[in-house]
């Protein structure tokens, strides 16, 4: 990934993304408002942070990047493997005059969800992150992105492979076109799981799970979120070669990022993907 930083602001960008066609970032902590524990720049508004505060740090985080927050989409994450196909209806004004799903408060935000997918341009995707993997796909045959968080439960529920297939269903991508990546998230050095994440993999992933869990005995191991995600990809067709991973770790940048795991009460990080227009 490479850095971008605008007006005091740091957001990483995707390096195989095409930037002409998709504007894909995952912020940093860096540039906001907020006070301690969640210093700075936190745009999570489910962590008890001033939600003033946490308005003022989106609103400067899309100023920045010349994103409309005002047609943002977000969505409340519950780990597990929904997709939510985002319409012309979801983004009409409403009777407030507003056009968002969750940008400014969690009234209208997209209810049960994981992962959404859009062929609207100009429509900002967000998902919040402190740990978990943000996953962006574009077909650049049909113009349309998705855009998953990836925590472990989403991660053995393959989260990823089911966006693959709502895009193929609901736009006709084909897997083999898909540019895919990976963000940053805790690092498979440093993701320690009991006995229960350890048998959801292994049910998730079967003959692959060997390649994504690292025993450590005491019926612990490491899971590297990674490349189970990676493996979820290909095994839906997405060739490996076209699938960035950026392997960043949250947990081992704190100056930098948001983690759970270190942290416990922390801010979040937003990982947005929106489509640009494309010249005819």
């Amino acid at each position: 990934m490479r850095v971008d930083e605008r007006g005091g602001l740091v957001s990483l960008r995707f390096e195989t993304l095409p930037a002409a066609r998709v504007d894909a970032l995952v912020s940093t902590r860096t540039g906001g408002v907020s006070g301690v524990p969640y210093g700075s720049l936190n745009v999570g508004l489910r962590v008890d942070d001033d939600p003033a505060a946490v308005l003022e740090n989106r609103r400067r985080l899309f100023a920045a990047y010349d994103l409309p927050l005002e047609r943002s989409i977000w969505c409340k994450q519950i780990h597990r493997d929904d997709v939510a196909v985002i319409e012309a209806r979801d983004v009409a004004e409403r009777e407030d005059g507003r056009r968002d799903r969750g940008g400014f408060d969690e009234d209208t935000i997209v209810a049960d969800t994981d992962a959404l997918v859009t062929n609207l341009v100009g429509i900002p995707l967000c998902v919040t992150l402190a740990d978990c993997v943000p996953v962006v796909l574009y077909d650049p045959e049909h113009h349309a992105i998705g855009l998953a968080h990836a925590g472990w439960g989403g991660t053995v529920a393959r989260i990823s492979s089911r966006t693959v297939e709502v895009m193929r269903g609901r736009y006709g991508t084909e897997p083999s076109s898909l540019a895919a990546a990976i963000g940053p998230s805790i690092s498979p050095a440093r993701y320690e799981v009991g006995g229960d994440v350890i048998d959801a993999a292994r049910t998730g992933y079967g003959e692959d799970a060997d390649k994504i869990l690292r025993p450590l005995g005491d019926g612990k191991a490491l899971f590297d979120l990674w490349e189970a995600n990676a493996l979820d990809l290909v095994r839906a067709g997405v060739p490996r070669e076209q699938i960035e991973i950026s392997s960043m770790s949250t947990i081992d940048d704190l100056d930098r990022f948001y983690s759970h795991r270190a942290e416990q009460v922390t801010g979040r990080l937003a990982g947005i993907a929106m489509l640009r227009p494309v010249a005819p």
